[in-house]
């Protein structure tokens, strides 16, 4: 028997060594760019999507007839809903108010890598599928529902734009996320109406310019009338400041006047009161007995030392001489009772 054995093992091996050639000959490699994802599928033995993710960059082995295989782009994709070239035509629907409207709109998005083999089970085969079956639709009808509750005026106002553009970012990532798709951001580009629809507002916007012009003209002459009020205003009490002081002091000089002129006119009474309180008393003395005798001694004493010529007023009449000196002297000897 050992004989025989030892006779069969280079047929074993040649058996062992064809089963490996026929394997290695039939098995087929499958790669992921360095940007994609693979996920395999089972055809026997456990059939069905396998929830292994094959990353980026890599060469993987399966049998051929076996295995099927798909591949994900994971990279950042633009869904161009716009009229420029490349784009799928922009987002035409009415506004609030009824009017028709053309916005373009690019939707940010890409495949959360993760959940690649549930797009395949649900979705499709490729990242182009993903967009046609899924995000395509999805986007359309979420940013049409959100821009369509602005009035046809809102589209002019940047931040009422904006403010619609985040909506449906958040709107789209609520439905699209479970799903295995991020969103990353919602922008807004040019919009148009009807062409009769844009004379009309075009109209009202040169309108509306040039009432926001008068009302700032206006405003500004309005400024212009309370600042000239206001320095106006300021003139008079500078004014009424100045007339004031030189009230103040024309009173503080007319008191001062006054006192000055009081105490003259105190002393003036004063004076003129002693002077004729004296004559009182020099009239009392004079008419007394001797006020006679003292009325000759003054004039006595006023005519002492004068020569006096009486001339009489005939003209006949002859020249007298009167000694005064002599009659002076008499009249200052004392009177004999």
């Amino acid at each position: 028997m050992a004989p025989f054995s030892r006779s069969l093992e280079p047929l074993w091996r040649l058996i062992l060594w064809g089963a490996l050639a026929l394997w290695g000959a039939g098995c087929s490699p499958r790669t992921t760019g360095p940007t994609e994802v693979g996920v395999h599928t089972r055809r026997l033995l456990q059939p069905g999507i396998e929830p292994r993710v094959y990353p980026p960059g890599g060469t993987y082995f399966f049998m051929p007839y076996l295995a099927d295989w798909a591949t994900f782009e994971v990279t950042l994709q633009s869904l161009l809903m716009t009229d420029a070239a490349g784009g799928e035509g922009a987002l035409a629907f009415k506004t609030h108010d009824g009017n028709d409207i053309h916005v373009n709109v690019i939707v940010s998005w890409r495949i959360d890598a993760q959940k690649a083999p549930q797009l395949l089970a649900r979705i499709g085969l490729s990242t182009a599928e993903v967009r046609d079956h899924l995000v395509r639709p999805v986007c359309r009808s979420v940013v049409r529902d959100v821009l369509n509750e602005l009035h046809s005026e809102e589209y002019y106002l940047a931040n009422r734009r904006f403010a619609k553009a985040a909506l449906a970012t958040e709107r789209l990532a609520a439905i699209l996320l479970p799903e295995g798709i991020i969103i990353e951001q919602v922008l807004l580009g040019q919009h148009h109406f009807n062409p009769e629809y844009e004379e009309v507002i075009h109209a009202r916007k040169v309108w509306e310019q040039s009432l926001q012009r008068l009302r700032s003209e206006a405003a500004a002459a309005e400024a212009e009338q309370q600042r000239n009020l206001e320095q106006a205003r300021g003139d008079i009490r500078v004014a009424i400041a100045q007339s004031s002081g030189e009230a103040a002091q024309l009173r503080i000089a007319a008191d001062r006047q006054y006192y000055e002129r009081d105490r003259e006119a105190r002393a003036i009474l004063a004076e003129r009161t002693a002077t004729a309180a004296a004559l009182a008393k020099q009239r009392r003395a004079m008419a007394g007995p001797g006020s006679r005798a003292a009325v000759k001694l003054r004039i006595a004493e006023a005519l002492h030392g004068k020569t006096i010529l009486i001339v009489p007023s005939a003209v006949s009449a002859s020249l007298q001489q009167i000694d005064l000196n002599r009659l002076f002297d008499q009249a200052r000897q004392p009177a004999v009772r």
